[in-house]
């Protein structure tokens, strides 16, 4: 069996999850104040301090002392703050299972790191029991907030974009349609929330299906504001559609564990296609009435 003082590549690992245990400890004990849920609370503490004896253990082989890394718990726990609790430790915890896989290889050198491996696969799973956020439950509502949105706008400002070749005129019809359709999908969800008495609460599932659509409305028309050349604009109009499809995905993903490249793909064929179906209305009607502003 190898001696308990490492040398080489076993050293650098081991001094590497060293550095991990440590900076989750600290991460872990801030992000344990920021949760307002008392039990919720106790088990991140918790869970923070079994991080500061896994960092003890590492501590007694390597024989190292390291200094937490403030910059990366710093941005841990800024990212709880601006994305929620759950993405924020799923991000983290997504890093913890290469650990896992790590300690299990390095047990049959030293067997105290079995204590740690066994800790881990504990910690996901009381961490996957005790986080519930509400922006996830309304996850649901914000999904179709942000699909129509980018399936209707993308493919009106399509449309409107070769009928009419006027930015600011395109950027009005668009803002119009936007926020009247994002009133009319808050209207629909609350009445659809209404009608299952064991849903969600209605009023705030219209409001996260409406803030969502209008946000969407937004960046969408942005471009339309901004830039001149018609084309330019709904280029650039596209390019947006697909940044929001990639970031509310990978969001969802991370958070919900649902499979990326699945939902984004499917996504981004479904509003290209209605997009570039629109474009071809918008020319067929432009050329069919003459419209020329």
């Amino acid at each position: 069996m190898q001696s308990l003082n490492p040398t080489g590549a076993t050293q650098k690992i081991l001094l590497s999850m060293q550095q991990d245990e440590i900076n989750s400890y600290y991460t872990y004990k801030k992000l344990a104040l920021l949760v307002k849920d008392p039990a919720n609370s106790q088990v991140i503490s918790s869970i923070a301090d079994a991080e500061l004896k896994h960092y003890g253990t590492l501590k007694a082989i390597t024989h190292q002392d390291i200094k937490p890394q403030g910059g990366k718990i710093n941005f841990f726990v800024g990212l709880c703050r601006v994305l929620g609790l759950t993405f924020g430790i799923k991000l983290m915890e997504r890093g913890e299972e290469q650990a896992q896989v790590t300690y299990k290889s390095l047990i049959s050198l030293y067997p105290q790191l079995e204590e740690i491996w066994q800790d881990e696969e504990k910690h996901e799973a009381e961490l996957l029991e005790m986080l519930d956020e509400e922006g996830l439950r309304y996850a649901g509502s914000v999904v179709l907030g942000l699909n129509d949105a980018l399936v209707e706008l993308t493919g009106a400002l399509a449309g409107l974009t070769f009928a009419f070749q006027n930015t600011h005129i395109i950027a009005l019809a668009g803002m119009i349609t936007g926020i009247s359709a994002s009133f009319s999908m808050a209207a629909s969800e609350y009445l659809s929330s209404k009608a299952d008495p064991e849903g969600q609460d209605p009023i705030k599932s219209a409001i996260y299906t409406g803030i969502a659509y209008i946000f969407t409305v937004v960046l969408l028309i942005f471009p339309y504001l901004v830039a001149e050349n018609y084309l330019v604009c709904l280029a650039w109009t596209i390019v947006n559609a697909i940044l929001i499809i990639a970031a509310f995905n990978y969001y969802i993903s991370v958070a919900k564990d649902f499979d990326f490249r699945k939902r984004f793909t499917e996504m981004t064929v479904i509003s290209l296609g209605v997009a570039l179906f629109s474009f071809g209305v918008g020319f067929l009607i432009r050329q069919i009435f003459g419209i020329d502003i």
